[in-house]
């Protein structure tokens, strides 16, 4: 309705390896950049959709290829990141899986594996290599739309950070159940490891107020957890509210979620399904604001970590801390900020 044209990108089916992705670059290598034939498809169909466009800037998430590409036709490009789509400027890209030992030759051997595709595919097309992989990334404009804390790479060292992005608009307020206990949102999905221990565990917990967002739930499990003073919603609410009011929340630790809720002061319990997700639930933990549940590891019965999302002082003062540290960073200023900065770099003839 806003008059935006929409372009399937290109894609690459998945090349296994054994075990899971190490770092960045092995992520790359499982999609295309292990072999610089397949890369060069990928780069060949993101040249021709930027060229079709006549695009003078990139403005990326999370588009590697698609910043290849316009790399190689001197288009220059905005990454716009959570964080984990943009690693650190360093050689060998970092180990994302910290508690696993890794020798710095095998995430070089890797690194290099997927560099030497980049190169091949730039020689193609007459352009530069790149020295180092993570150069790559060295594009006219960086944001990092997310806080220092909240980092997925702890070490990352200096960097520009642009604050969240706003919550999107939503006009169905939480339906708190009527009571004086506590208020805990819950927002779930079936791939949240152990959902069904979150739901005995609210249920089990009459004091508390829940208000539990969980899309497709079977009815069957609905009927199965339900309890006075547990309401499931159908459609999502509005997440700035929720924040406002709760006292806690459970959650697969996306980032927009985890950000509203701190950004409230509230504490989390965080039940990550993906690397990205776990990476976040670690930062909230080391920052004492929040609990992480390793889902590589059985949960158990989680009531015990309930009373603690709401009983410990130390959980909500230090949400609180980071709420107040950046209470007068307005998020609806970050995407002024974003808007500006993208037209100021289409209108700067010497980054084309």
């Amino acid at each position: 309705d806003e008059g935006f044209a929409w372009l399937q990108a290109p894609v690459a089916p998945e090349r296994r390896y054994p075990g899971p992705p190490l770092s960045y670059a092995d992520i790359l290598r499982r999609f295309a950049y292990a072999d610089p034939r397949d890369l060069l498809g990928l780069v060949e169909g993101w040249r021709q959709l930027i060229q079709l466009t006549g695009a003078t800037l990139v403005l990326a998430d999370h588009g590697p290829t698609a910043v290849l590409a316009a790399r190689s036709l001197g288009v220059p490009v905005m990454l716009f990141s959570n964080g984990f789509t943009v690693p650190p400027r360093r050689a060998p890209l970092p180990n994302m899986r910290p508690w696993l030992p890794l020798e710095e030759a095998q995430l070089g051997a890797i690194d290099a594996h997927v560099l030497d595709s980049v190169n091949r595919v730039l020689a193609h097309y007459g352009a530069p290599g790149l020295a180092r992989l993570c150069d790559l990334f060295d594009v006219a404009e960086e944001a990092l739309l997310t806080y220092p804390e909240l980092d997925h790479y702890a070490d990352r060292g200096p960097a520009s950070y642009w604050g969240s992005l706003p919550q999107a608009d939503a006009a169905f307020p939480p339906p708190w159940p009527e009571g004086t206990g506590p208020r805990l949102f819950a927002y779930l999905r079936q791939e949240t490891p152990n959902w069904q221990g979150v739901l005995a565990a609210l249920a089990a917990n009459s004091a508390l107020r829940a208000v539990v967002y969980f899309p497709d739930l079977a009815a069957t499990d609905r009927q199965r957890f339900s309890r006075p003073g547990l309401v499931f919603v159908d459609q999502p609410v509005d997440i700035g509210r929720a924040a406002r009011e709760a006292d806690g929340a459970i959650t697969y630790a996306s980032l927009a979620t985890t950000t509203a809720f701190l950004l409230a002061g509230k504490p989390l319990l965080l039940m990550p399904a993906h690397l990205e997700q776990f990476l976040l639930a670690r930062r909230v933990a080391e920052m004492g604001a929040g609990l992480c549940i390793n889902p590589d590891q059985p949960a158990g019965d989680l009531s015990p970590a309930l009373v603690t999302l709401l009983g410990n002082p130390l959980l909500a003062e230090n949400a609180r801390a980071f709420a107040r540290k950046y209470a007068a960073f307005g998020q609806e200023r970050v995407v002024a900020n974003l808007v500006r900065r993208v037209r100021e770099l289409c209108n700067r003839d010497d980054l084309s």
